[in-house]
């Protein structure tokens, strides 16, 4: 379903279309890594470490790339606090948190319902 572009920079708001601003926040949204940062971040700010020990899995490189983009979206924070060594520290914006809601119903869904899926490796195989 189309909406009506509320700054009027462009047409409508439609993540069918090709060329639609959209896309871009959907590809980064469905991401993977994206997805389960914010999810990580819901229970409050982390600082990279946290968040890497979290994300079991995640290169650092991967990890750095991924809050870069979620930053630069305007769906997290990063605040350096001056110490030796620095503190930084990410966090959710308001944005953010909104992105939270549907991200952790997928999540949930996922895991309920792996079991239920052909590929899935908790279900028994047939010999």
């Amino acid at each position: 379903m189309a909406m009506e572009c509320a700054t009027g920079q462009h047409g409508d708001h439609d993540v069918y279309a090709a060329q639609c601003p959209c896309r871009a926040m959907l590809d980064l949204l469905a991401n993977k890594w994206s997805a389960l940062a914010i999810g990580a971040l819901e229970q409050g700010p982390q600082r990279f470490g946290q968040l890497q020990r979290r994300l079991q899995g995640v290169s650092p490189k991967v990890l750095t790339q991924t809050l870069r983009r979620l930053e630069d979206s305007a769906l997290l924070t990063r605040t350096i606090y001056p110490a030796v060594p620095l503190h930084v520290e990410y966090a959710l914006t308001d944005l953010g948190h909104s992105a939270a809601v549907p991200l952790g119903l997928l999540r949930t869904w996922v895991e309920e319902n792996l079991d239920n899926t052909p590929a899935s490796p908790c279900r028994p195989r047939n010999t």
